[in-house]
């Protein structure tokens, strides 16, 4: 099933952006994550899909920032919808931007990947924060994996416990600041929130 994930987003990327909830019930994390980043620091949406309504928030605030996707279908609706941000066609499994980043954001996106590509990637993308940029992710509540639901389709999600995010973190440069299991505050979604 992890193997469909890019298939899924291409064909449902209409449809899936249409439906996305665009409350920002996501803000109080995002001020977290961005506590200390300068007027017009640099920000990564890693898995941006079509950009709202996260990046349609930080571009608002004024932030520089990159919309990251996988999914040609929905980066070209991020690139219609943000002109001025810029729009990185890239897998976040091996991903080798050339800028550091004040702020890296993984909204709905790092819990796609497989554990054992969690594993590889995780230090890959700590490496890309900036000194003291933080990295926010959505994760599960402990190691496992699990079925979303993406439109109509099934679409996998894995995760590893907290104490194994944190050694690979650490190999990456960066430190866990917070995690939070299954937030009320937040519709249920596990945040990890860590700094370089």
């Amino acid at each position: 099933m992890a193997s469909d994930t890019l298939a899924i987003y291409d064909r449902q990327a209409v449809s899936y952006d249409q439906k996305r909830n665009k409350s920002l019930f996501e803000r109080n994390w995002l001020e977290r994550v961005l506590q200390d980043v300068p007027p017009r620091g640099c920000v990564l949406d890693l898995g941006c899909g079509a950009g709202e309504p996260i990046a349609a928030w930080l571009v608002k605030q004024g932030y520089d920032v990159t919309g990251a996707d996988f999914s040609t279908e929905m980066l070209a609706l991020f690139s219609n919808r943000f002109p001025n941000a810029t729009a990185v066609h890239a897998d976040m499994r091996d991903l080798e931007l050339s800028t550091q980043f004040d702020a890296i954001i993984g909204w709905g996106s790092f819990f796609h990947l497989t554990r054992d590509e969690q594993r590889d990637s995780l230090p890959k993308i700590a490496r890309h924060l900036a000194p003291k940029g933080r990295l926010l992710l959505t994760v599960g509540p402990g190691e496992g994996e699990a079925v979303g639901h993406v439109g109509t389709d099934d679409v996998f999600h894995a995760s590893l416990g907290i104490t194994e995010y944190s050694a690979l973190l650490e190999e990456g440069g960066a430190k866990v600041e917070e995690f939070v299991p299954e937030d009320p505050q937040c519709h249920g979604f596990t945040l990890l929130l860590a700094r370089a």
